[in-house]
C-alpha cells in the first residue's frame, strides 16, 4: 500500500473521474446545431444522451469484473482506445442513426474510467488516505458539468459541432498515455476459476455486505435528491419566468457549494473519523430536502430563491458525503474492489435514472414533485445509515468469532 498518491497520479485519477462527464454534457449547446444538420427530431438528438447513460450504467458491470481479472491498466487502455474510436465516428457520423450507435459505444469506453480510477484508489491506500483522495478528485468532477456546456459552446462557434467530438478523442488518448505510465494495482494472485464461478462468488460477497448496501443507499438517495432537482428545476424555473440563460447560471451556486462540501470534508477528515462526520452530515441533507418539501407545501414560490438557498446546502452536504460514503462502501473488497464499484456507480446510476424518469413523468405537477421525490430520497438515506450502524456493531461480533 501507498501513503500518498503524487500529483501526477491525482491528475490522472481527476481526469478519468471527470471524461463521462465531459462526454455527456460537452455537446448539449449544439443539440438544435446537430439536429438541423442531421435533418431529424429533437426526440433522436435527446435520444443520444439517454442511449451514452444505459451504455455507462451496463458497461461498469462489465469492466469491474474484468479488470478485476485480467488488470486494471490493460483493460483502461482497451476503454480508452474504444471511447477515442467512438468519438472518431461520433465526429464524422453522417446519419443520426450512426451518431446514435456511436455514442453508445463512446458510453461503453467511458464508463472505464470511471469504475476503474475508484478501484485504483481502493486497491492502493487504506483508511483516511483513501477518503481523502475521494475528498480530493470528487469535488472536481462537480466542475465537469458546469464547464462542459462552455467549452463545447466555445468549440461549437469556433469550429462547429463536430469538434467537440475530436476534442474527445485527443482527451481520451491523453489518458491512455497517462495509464501507461501508472503501475498496476489489481491483486496479483491469478484466479483460474471460471468467469462465471468467481462473479457469482464477488457479488454474493458483496450483496451480503451490510456496509455496501448501507452506504450504497446512501450514495444512491443523495444523488437521487440531486438528480431530481435538476430534471425539474428548467421546468420550474421556465414557469417562473426565468430565461435560459438565468437557467444556466443558477447550477453556479450549487457547483460551489459541492465543492465547498468536498474540501471541507477533506478538511475535517485530518482531524476526525469519517463515523463521527457522517450523522451530522446526512442531518444537514434530510434537513434540506424537508425544508424544501415544506416550502413546497406550504408556499407557492414566485421566486427560484426560497428553494434554491436550501439546495446550495444540499450540494455542501453531498460533496461531503460522496467521498465518505464511496470510500467505505468498497473498503471491504481489496479482493474484487473493481466489480464492487461497478455494482457500487450501477445500483447509484439506476436509482437516478429513476428518480429523473419520475420527475419527468409528472412535470405538470412543478415544485410538488420535485421535492416530494427528494424528501423520499431523505428517507431512503436514513434507511442507509442504519444499516451501516448495524455493521459497525456486528463488527466486533466477527471478530471474536474468528
Amino acid at each position: 500500500m501507498k501513503n500518498q498518491p503524487s500529483k501526477i497520479t491525482l491528475a490522472w485519477f481527476a481526469c478519468l473521474s471527470m471524461l463521462g462527464f465531459l462526454a455527456t454534457d460537452m455537446y448539449l449547446p449544439a443539440f438544435a446545431t446537430i439536429q438541423e444538420e442531421f435533418g431529424t427530431t429533437q426526440s433522436l438528438i435527446g435520444l443520444s444522451l439517454s442511449i451514452f447513460l444505459l451504455g455507462m450504467a451496463l458497461g461498469q458491470l462489465i469492466y469491474g469484473p474484468l479488470s478485476d481479472r485480467i488488470g486494471r491498466i490493460k483493460v483502461l487502455i482497451g476503454g480508452m482506445t474504444l471511447f477515442s474510436v467512438a468519438s472518431v465516428l461520433c465526429a464524422f457520423a453522417p446519419n443520426v442513426e450512426m451518431f446514435l450507435v456511436a455514442r453508445f459505444a463512446q458510453a461503453l469506453g467511458a464508463c472505464s474510467a470511471t469504475v476503474i480510477w475508484q478501484a485504483v484508489v481502493v486497491d492502493r491506500y487504506e483508511g483516511k488516505v483513501s477518503e481523502r483522495v475521494f475528498a480530493t478528485i470528487m469535488p472536481l468532477v462537480a466542475l465537469s458539468p458546469a464547464l462542459a456546456p462552455l467549452a463545447g459552446a466555445m468549440l461549437e462557434g469556433q469550429f462547429g459541432w463536430r469538434s467537440i467530438f475530436v476534442s474527445l478523442v485527443g482527451f481520451g488518448a491523453v489518458l491512455a498515455i497517462m495509464s501507461l505510465k501508472e503501475t498496476e494495482s489489481a491483486p496479483t494472485a491469478k484466479n483460474h476459476e471460471k468467469v462465471f464461478v468467481q462473479l457469482k462468488k464477488d457479488y454474493k460477497q458483496i450483496l451480503s455486505s451490510k456496509k455496501f448496501i448501507g452506504n450504497m443507499l446512501i450514495f444512491a438517495a443523495c444523488s437521487a435528491a440531486f438528480f431530481a432537482y435538476l430534471t425539474g428545476s428548467p421546468f420550474i424555473m421556465g414557469a417562473m419566468g426565468y430565461s435560459g440563460a438565468d437557467i444556466g447560471l443558477s447550477y453556479a451556486p450549487q457547483t460551489v457549494g459541492f465543492i465547498i462540501g468536498g474540501y471541507g470534508c477533506r478538511s475535517l477528515l485530518a482531524k476526525y473519523e469519517s463515523k463521527k462526520i457522517l450523522p451530522w452530515l446526512l442531518t444537514l441533507f434530510f434537513t434540506t430536502v424537508a425544508m424544501m418539501f415544506l416550502i413546497s407545501l406550504s408556499t407557492s414560490p414566485t421566486s427560484i430563491w426560497p428553494i434554491l438557498l436550501p439546495f446550495c446546502f444540499l450540494a455542501v452536504a453531498n460533496g461531503a458525503i460522496y467521498p465518505i460514503v464511496v470510500s467505505q462502501a468498497l473498503s471491504e473488497f481489496k479482493n474484487c474492489s473493481a466489480t464492487a464499484a461497478g455494482l457500487l456507480n450501477f445500483m447509484q446510476t439506476m436509482v437516478c435514472v429513476a428518480a429523473s424518469a419520475l420527475v419527468s413523468a409528472f412535470t405538470a405537477y412543478g415544485l410538488i414533485t420535485v421535492t416530494t421525490a427528494m424528501f423520499v430520497a431523505g428517507f431512503i438515506a436514513i434507511i442507509g445509515f442504519t444499516l451501516v450502524v448495524q455493521a459497525r456493531r456486528e463488527i466486533p461480533q466477527d471478530a471474536q468469532t474468528a
